[in-house]
């Protein structure tokens, strides 16, 4: 797996309406992505830790958050959103994975003045443990649901990707979960991957893509997980990114450009130094074997454009002539991240009552399902695709990126595909004696 720059996905996501939705752990994965768009730096734990603040990187609170009285309960609300000349990315806090809340964000989005292009979701925690002894069973119908009405209500030109829930620890003590049932968080580890085999069937059954989560970090909760065991930190965050965006070029035909796989920016993480330690340190360190080894790289899809040039066939070479010196590849030096220092004005700064990845101060005095539309800001508009970036080999050819709308949605083969195989034969046997023939 390649490693994008934040030009390259301004350049994949230019004139795109991203949305996602879910609990705190894809509320980091929007912000991770709003900071990705704008340069290239990890989260802080500040801004990881940060709930319901008013601006975040230059996004605005839509509704709910520190707007009205936070609290940890299940009527929590938090819209966002990131609004630029050419990008939209807007987040949608659920505990619940379908309910008359997200039927209110569906028909928000359907009337909207733009019809989402990339639709990112997942809901799994809350579901499994803040809804009584029913949970189970009302979550499987839920998922059901849930997936009907998006076939339903998302455009065909609209990719939606569900993320499996990442792993859990052992010990958990979010606060997301009330201390009197955290005895009850025991078993969530084995129920989530029960809940993850389920919801992948029944989005792959719909036609949906699933990018499964928990299996790329199913070996990295000792040095990646929050010690709330819930919660992830920047490099993770960082690396779940790329394997988001990957998907997504995959799935709309983009070809990504060659370079070193962004594992091996993230190995050893912050176990060796606190949060906001300069990467270009650990990069001599970890150059040998990736913390995340990376796949295999699938051959560019028929039609495809490359998000970058590439270059072109060598002529072939006379076996009769003295074969030439190769020529010094120019390399292109890949600017390393830099822990993105929090601005004095940014909310997320302030103290909170409480230390850990939690969700301690919601509110849910004003129901969502009163309000129909956002306003969008005004500088955001569709335009023509951006000029394609300086490139110094002349050997390269110049064309201009493309990234395929509507491009024949890409379905990986994942463990979770239903099974398919010859059916038995008969156990049944032949009489031990030949029956006589009718005359």
């Amino acid at each position: 797996m390649v490693h994008l720059l934040a030009s390259e996905v301004r350049q994949l996501l230019h004139n795109k309406f991203v949305v996602i939705l879910g609990d705190s752990v894809q509320r980091a994965v929007y912000k991770d992505l709003v900071l990705l768009l704008q340069k290239d730096c990890l989260l802080t734990l500040s801004q990881l830790k940060a709930k319901g603040e008013y601006s975040f990187e230059q996004d605005e609170l839509v509704q709910g958050g520190k707007q009205g009285r936070m609290h940890n309960g299940t009527h929590y609300r938090e819209v966002r959103q990131f609004c630029s000349g050419q990008h939209l990315v807007r987040f949608y806090f659920l505990t619940r994975v379908y309910s008359d809340y997200l039927e209110a964000i569906l028909e928000e989005l359907r009337s909207g003045e733009h019809d989402p292009d990339l639709v990112i979701m997942n809901s799994c925690l809350w579901d499994l443990t803040r809804y009584g002894e029913d949970s189970w069973p009302n979550y499987l119908q839920n998922l059901e649901s849930l997936f009907g009405r998006l076939r339903q209500v998302l455009p065909e030109s609209c990719l939606l990707v569900w993320n499996t829930a990442m792993p859990v620890g052992n010990n958990i003590n979010s606060g997301f979960l009330p201390p009197e049932l955290r005895p009850a968080a025991s078993t969530l580890k084995t129920n989530v991957i029960e809940a993850n085999f389920y919801s992948s069937v029944e989005a792959q059954k719909h036609g949906f893509d699933v990018l499964d989560l928990h299996f790329h970090f199913r070996r990295h909760t000792g040095k990646y997980l929050q010690p709330d065991g819930v919660h992830w930190n920047e490099r993770a965050h960082r690396h779940l990114s790329q394997l988001l965006l990957a998907h997504v070029a995959d799935a709309w035909g983009v070809e990504l450009p060659q370079r070193d796989p962004v594992s091996k920016c993230i190995k050893d993480g912050p176990a060796r130094g606190g949060p906001g330690r300069r990467l270009e340190r650990q990069l001599p360190a970890c150059r040998d074997q990736p913390a995340f080894p990376p796949p295999h790289r699938p051959l560019p899809l028929p039609g495809c454009c490359p998000l970058l040039p590439t270059p072109s066939p060598r002529p072939p070479q006379f076996p009769l002539l003295p074969p030439k010196p190769r020529p010094i590849p120019l390399q292109r030096v890949t600017p390393p991240f830099l822990v993105c220092p929090q601005d004095a004005d940014f909310s997320s700064d302030r103290p909170f009552q409480s230390d850990q990845f939690s969700l301690n101060h919601f509110h849910s005095d004003i129901l969502p399902s009163t309000q129909t539309e956002f306003a969008f800001n005004g500088d955001f508009m569709f335009s023509p695709q951006p000029p394609r970036l300086p490139f110094p080999q002349p050997c390269y050819q110049q064309r201009a990126p493309v990234v395929h709308r509507g491009f024949p949605r890409y379905c990986p083969r994942g463990p979770y595909l239903p099974w398919r195989g010859r059916p038995r034969n008969s156990k049944r046997r032949a009489p031990a004696y030949r029956e006589p023939r009718p005359q």
